[in-house]
């Protein structure tokens, strides 16, 4: 990476403009899962921690099962997905680390689309998730999640466009979120030459280059992370002399790299992401959002890969 590049990429104003958008936005990307076209995936994530030994991985999979209605263009789409995140912290810490070794999240949702028009589609979607370190090894009422979203789909495509282009907006509601209120989601994507596309907002901001039906690149910002719900409060000493106790973990990353993807079929390819964080922040805070302690935030690298299957 040139000095150029590095100039402009870790700049403050570029770095505050983008964390300002896809915290805003990120923080209700998952409200646009329903409206993907990934209807399975199974993926590895590992990212190591800069100055550190630590290190974070995570097995993903999820499959969304379409079930048409007797009206027509009308679907439920039931959706499960599981998450693992084996965290490896060597750090010297001034607290009990052992139960935050491993994070497991369980979340099922049920959508309704519809067509409201020729261009125009509706989509309700809601959802409960449980995470958490699991450590009694039963469930809580604190390791349950909700959320909700309504959105509309504007989608311009077909043989007949030229530079198909698709946009969704709406809001969403999730009792992770700490705020009493809905956010505003928005993305707006565009194939604006045969083989070039881009996306602006959540969950991906990109640029994309497909060279043939076989393989495909593409730039990236992105946001990625996890939170966890701690069973048991985590003590921690502060430096007054006090004892704070964190209700659980969580991680933020915005991240940029390069995505390549292969098509084994039209339906079916493998993809290899990997980049650099812009921010990243590992935290425990307390049952109100207070931020008890940083674990790292070190900017550092980042690998994805995995399999899926999509329309």
């Amino acid at each position: 990476m040139n000095s150029c590049f590095q100039t402009f990429f870790y700049s403050e104003m570029y770095v505050k403009a983008m964390l300002f958008m896809l915290l805003y936005f990120g923080a209700v990307g998952m409200g646009l899962h329903a409206q993907t076209t990934d209807l399975a995936r199974l993926e590895y994530t590992y990212i190591p921690q800069s100055n550190s030994e630590n290190t974070v991985s995570r097995v993903r999979a999820f499959i969304n099962l379409p079930v048409e209605l007797n009206w027509e263009g009308s679907y439920l789409i039931a959706g499960l997905e599981y998450r693992n995140i084996d965290f490896d912290l060597k750090d010297a810490v001034p607290f009990d680390k052992n139960n935050l070794q491993r994070l497991q999240l369980f979340r099922t949702t049920m959508a309704y689309t519809f067509d409201m028009s020729k261009n125009w589609r509706f989509v309700g979607k809601v959802g409960m998730e449980i995470d958490s370190n699991f450590e009694d090894r039963q469930i809580r009422g604190e390791d349950v999640r909700f959320t909700g979203s309504l959105f509309f789909i504007k989608d311009l495509s077909g043989e007949n466009v030229e530079t198909p282009s698709r946009l969704i907006f709406g809001l969403n509601y999730s009792t992770n979120a700490g705020r009493p209120f809905p956010i505003p989601l928005l993305n707006y994507h565009k194939k604006f030459k045969p083989n070039w596309s881009y996306s602006v907002g959540t969950p991906k901001t990109n640029l994309k280059h497909t060279i043939n039906k076989k393989h495909a690149f593409q730039g990236y910002i992105t946001l990625d992370g996890f939170f966890s719900n701690l069973q048991n409060d985590l003590f921690i000493p502060n430096a007054h002399g006090s004892v704070t106790s964190a209700d659980n973990i969580s991680m933020t990353l915005v991240l940029g790299g390069l995505g390549y993807e292969y098509y084994f079929t039209k339906n079916l390819l493998l993809y290899v992401y990997g980049g650099h964080t812009i921010y990243n922040e590992i935290r425990l805070r307390d049952e109100f959002r207070n931020n008890l302690y940083k674990i790292n935030d070190k900017n550092t690298f980042y690998l994805r890969s995995g399999i899926k299957f999509k329309l």
